[in-house]
């Protein structure tokens, strides 16, 4: 491992920089977590790859191994892991960020919320996530892009690289981020002399603007502390592939399987009198009688289908074990548990329980990584999240409605609106409401001065 302190060493030597660079990066790019990340933004991309690398191989009458070509080799891939990233994700931040303070949103950026969203998404595939505060927005790295240089002292982040190459043909572009400024490299394609891009930069640049002589750029200024936050998907600081990824192949592996027995039918041929046929033989007898769906036997000889019952009770069995096995251990929530029926509000909470406790070590990571960049963003203010769940709304309203005497009609406005799902509507709608209160009011104060003027 590289760390802050190795990059401290280097003193500001350009080339000794350039050389550090590129091994900065080679050495993330060989570690456990980059390998792990790889594989899991593949199986994020649908692109599971033990299934789509695996040879069917048969044996020949000589004993030799070899791929097999003549039976189908469906190679068909589930989409657990990105359906599980997701539904954790959107389930504690797909409705934003609530704050005290109603300067906070704006001062973020109004896409914040989005960026906060792909931030925790990398971090649960990839392990980590890191954001960028840049000036006035939110920028998020992937650990597949991004090589961190942690303090040896304290474990906080000190520095690091990212880099970026669109095809091994074109040029590999790196930026050092350091805590008084970045810089950016250039290695030409197939090249191990790099060059520097841009000299050393501030992240903050201060510009003036006048008549004469136009703008200008007057000094830079940094950040109080590294620019850089990283985001953990987890406590054990590992993507959520880990221990999962087992249980998926698994699933591939004996759901194609069984395809490619249903397809191929599981038929055989017995050929009878034909001690004559070599393999080449037999094989050109199947052909024509896949071709013409007629069999031509010889003289002497008889031929009899035989067709085998595919065993296929005990496979869907341990299908469905798998499946259950596999949102047990992520502790995701399978919708069909809850949608097949009128389900209480009691046992929907229940079924969201799991799902629960695993955002709350989730909600952690996220606070620490959101406090960070208020940090440096220079804002005071603590951030809530509304988890997404489904709720039995009926059941939910007349629980309110029940205790509506023991508590303020706004919040009971609120609540209720909450659950249809219109709780961003809530403060236009009690001033509305105050209004027309104010306005009924003002029309009995008139119509009890005419009266007293009568």
């Amino acid at each position: 491992m590289i760390t802050y302190q190795d990059l401290q060493a280097i003193g500001e030597n350009d080339s000794a920089k350039i050389d550090f660079v590129r091994k900065v990066i080679n050495t993330h790019q060989s570690s456990d977590l980059y390998r792990t990340a790889v594989t899991a933004y593949k199986y994020d991309a649908r692109q599971n790859v033990t299934i789509l690398q695996y040879q069917k191989t048969i044996t020949t009458v000589t004993g030799q191994i070899v791929p097999d070509k003549y039976s189908p080799n469906h190679k068909v891939v589930s989409n657990f892991f990105d359906r599980f990233v997701i539904q954790q994700t959107q389930f504690l931040l797909g409705n934003g960020v609530t704050w005290n303070e109603p300067s906070t949103e704006e001062s973020l950026g109004e896409d914040f919320d989005t960026r906060l969203q792909k931030a925790g998404k990398d971090a649960l595939i990839g392990g980590v996530a890191f954001g960028f505060w840049n000036l006035d927005h939110l920028e998020v790295f992937k650990v597949t892009e991004f090589a961190p240089l942690w303090d040896e002292e304290n474990g906080s982040l000190r520095a690091g690289v990212r880099w970026w190459q669109v095809d091994p043909s074109k040029p590999l572009r790196a930026t050092l981020y350091e805590e008084d400024g970045y810089t950016d490299y250039i290695w030409d394609a197939n090249s191990s002399n790099g060059r520097v891009l841009n000299a050393k930069k501030s992240y903050i640049v201060n510009i003036v603007t006048s008549e004469i002589d136009g703008m200008q750029i007057m000094d830079g200024e940094n950040y109080p502390s590294f620019p850089i936050v990283p985001m953990w998907g987890n406590p054990q600081h590992q993507s959520e592939i880990v221990g999962l990824q087992e249980g998926i192949d698994a699933y591939d592996m004996i759901k194609n399987g069984f395809e490619n027995d249903l397809d191929n039918a599981q038929l055989y041929w017995i050929v009878r009198g034909a001690g004559g046929m070599d393999d080449a033989d037999l094989a050109q007898f199947l052909q024509r009688l896949k071709m013409t769906k007629a069999a031509a036997p010889m003289d002497g000889q008889d031929v009899e289908a035989v067709t085998v019952n595919i065993p296929y009770e005990a496979r869907e069995k341990l299908l469905d074990r798998i499946k259950a096995d596999l949102y047990d251990d992520y502790m995701a929530l399978d919708i069909k548990e809850i949608a097949s029926g009128a389900a209480t509000a009691t046992q929907i909470r229940a079924a969201y329980e799991p799902m629960n406790a695993k955002a709350d070590q989730f909600e952690y990571c996220v606070i620490d990584f959101v406090q960070g960049i208020l940090a440096l963003a220079g804002i005071e203010d603590a951030p809530t999240f509304t988890r997404s769940m489904l709720v039995n709304t009926s059941e939910e309203v007349t629980t309110v409605l029940q205790a509506a005497s023991y508590l303020p009609d706004d919040y009971i406005t609120q609540k209720i609106l909450t659950i249809l799902g219109d709780g961003d509507q809530a403060d236009d709608l009690l001033k509305q409401m105050a209004a027309d209160e104010l306005s009924r009011a003002s029309e009995i104060d008139e119509t009890q001065d005419e009266d007293v003027d009568e």
